[in-house]
């Protein structure tokens, strides 16, 4: 399995965050699937989401949620945890790699955002996703598109952050293939529809000016609203284990 990222890039990535307020409502919810919601009783696992605000956000919809990073500083999940209301502890934490994490226990929801698209081997990745899900249990993946408008931004601002990310891992026929192969049933792989671009944020003055102009022309792509390869953020990833 070749990374495209070690910890090091992740360590000094997360030494300029800043506490996100999690969301009542997220924009991959018209992708969840129905099984998805209540989760009252329900297990989750989150792969590579450090500082974890999507499993808080699963916590606040009844589930149990686990965390898992090769990078985790429980200072920042704690601080999260705490600016959002939530006990710390809230969400269990795992620090460990995930290729060579061992588990007997399944969940019933595993979900990634921006994870898969990390490492060349897409399927594989994808197949331990699938490993750890409960039988009648849910996978979800999303991950940015850079092959859009998105990718050229990323490509011309953010060279280091755009040659992090295996590229081939985002063409739509291809992660149909994979989800094929693999013990799931009602698969489906979706651009989402809400246009936007982004930069992620970094010291210095030329980041700021660069994120700001790159905000504009978010907002004015949001006036076309249509998924497809040019436009679309992210892709979806959604399917039950058999």
């Amino acid at each position: 399995m070749n990374n495209l990222t070690d910890r090091e890039f992740w360590k000094e990535y997360w030494s300029n965050y800043i506490y996100e307020k999690v969301p009542t409502r997220s924009e991959f919810d018209k992708y969840f699937t129905p099984a998805m919601y209540g989760g009252e009783g329900k297990t989750s696992i989150e792969i590579g989401g450090f500082p974890g605000t999507m499993s808080l956000y699963f916590k606040r919809r009844g589930y149990s949620p686990t965390l898992l990073d090769f990078y985790v500083d429980p200072k920042i999940i704690d601080g999260l945890e705490e600016s959002n209301g939530f006990s710390k502890g809230d969400v269990e934490y795992i620090e460990s790699d995930f290729f060579a994490f061992k588990s007997e226990k399944q969940y019933d929801l595993v979900f990634s955002i921006g994870f898969i698209e990390h490492f060349d081997d897409t399927a594989d990745v994808i197949r331990r996703h699938v490993d750890l899900v409960k039988p009648g249990g849910t996978l979800f993946i999303a991950l940015p598109n850079f092959r859009g408008l998105n990718g050229w931004v990323q490509k011309v601002f953010d060279r280091r952050n755009y040659d992090a990310h295996n590229i081939s891992s985002m063409i739509p026929s291809r992660l149909r293939a994979i989800l094929g192969s693999l013990p799931l049933k009602d698969g489906k792989v979706q651009y989402t529809a809400k246009p936007m671009l982004w930069l992620e944020p970094q010291k210095g003055v030329k980041n700021k000016i660069a994120r700001k102009v790159v905000k504009f022309f978010s907002h004015a792509m949001k006036l076309f609203p249509v998924p497809s390869r040019l436009m679309s953020p992210y892709i979806v990833l959604t399917a039950e284990k058999i």
